[in-house]
């Protein structure tokens, strides 16, 4: 089982160097930060940009993985955003984790002035979001006349990424997934499938729910012909109804339902003073015993 912790953009720096540098001393394998403009009950609060946050932290830590939790097409195009991650990748010495999704109904897809648009336009846009993704980010797909594809949703002609990627083929790709089709776009382009189960109020029914999921990606699988361990899978915790680190023994109870069901990789949230995911931070000590015990 590998760790991992969300910070939230919140921190100014420097006074954010604490808690990224704190996640790697605890020995969290990985640290992730959501990819949004703005976000729900937070909109009103500090909110600071995704990849100059991670850029900082890559600069601040040495061995800790680095991530987005997740991107999506709302408000971004694949080619830049593509070259931000790998110069993000480089600069972190291959630290790189690149998690992606479809996109909710929030802040985000409207921002810009976008339509509504229904759910399979959404998961259209998704797919090729992810699909041009696969493409720039690997080394052996490019050729002296750059890299081209024409969509429906995205476009470019002649790209040109950042010289030879840090992470051979490619960074990894994770896909944040749940219908049937984007389960299918994981198993034929993903590295791995993340996870938050859904909102359900009720917890055993929230376990039950992803024992449904983690099934329906091994028949996704198979119809792809590929081997389902070959998937890292990410869960976050933090969708159940009670907070992963509202003490240790929950979270050790919660790891072990989640290693149970073949999760590779749990992530939680860092704790808040108030509001969503509010807690104590001193739980992190226990947790980061329990890591040790756990892994």
């Amino acid at each position: 089982m590998r760790f991992g912790v969300v910070i939230l953009p919140q921190h100014d720096w420097p006074d954010a160097v604490r808690y990224w540098r704190g996640a790697e001393e605890l020995g969290f394998d990985h640290a992730w930060t959501y990819d949004h403009l703005s976000w729900r009950g937070l909109a009103g609060e500090r909110w600071h940009a995704t990849v100059p946050t991670l850029t900082a932290a890559a600069m601040v830590t040495e061995r800790i993985g680095l991530g987005t939790f997740v991107a999506s097409p709302n408000y971004r195009h694949p080619v830049p955003f593509a070259k931000d991650a790998a110069t993000l990748d480089q600069i972190s010495g291959g630290r790189m984790l690149l998690g992606v999704g479809s996109g909710g109904t929030g802040f985000d897809a409207f921002v810009l002035g976008q339509p509504e648009y229904t759910p399979r336009q959404r998961l259209e846009r998704f797919t090729e979001f992810a699909e041009a993704l696969d493409v720039l980010l690997r080394f052996e797909q490019r050729g002296s006349d750059g890299i081209s594809f024409d969509g429906e949703w995205f476009a470019a002609s002649g790209a040109r990424m950042v010289g030879e990627p840090a992470q051979r083929p490619r960074m990894p790709l994770h896909l944040a997934a749940e219908g049937p089709r984007s389960l299918a776009l994981t198993a034929r382009v993903g590295d791995g499938w993340v996870t938050t189960g859904g909102t359900i109020d009720d917890t055993d029914a929230w376990w039950r729910r992803l024992a449904e999921l983690s099934t329906r990606l091994d028949e996704a699988c198979a119809r792809e012909g590929r081997d389902p361990a070959s998937l890292d899978r990410i869960l976050s915790l933090d969708s159940e109804p009670r907070y992963s680190l509202e003490s240790a023994a929950a979270f050790e109870d919660a790891v072990e339902r989640a290693s149970e069901l073949g999760f590779t990789d749990v992530v939680v949230h860092w704790p808040r003073e108030h509001g969503l995911y509010a807690g104590d931070e001193t739980v992190l000590d226990d947790v980061a015993q329990l890591m040790r015990r756990l892994r």
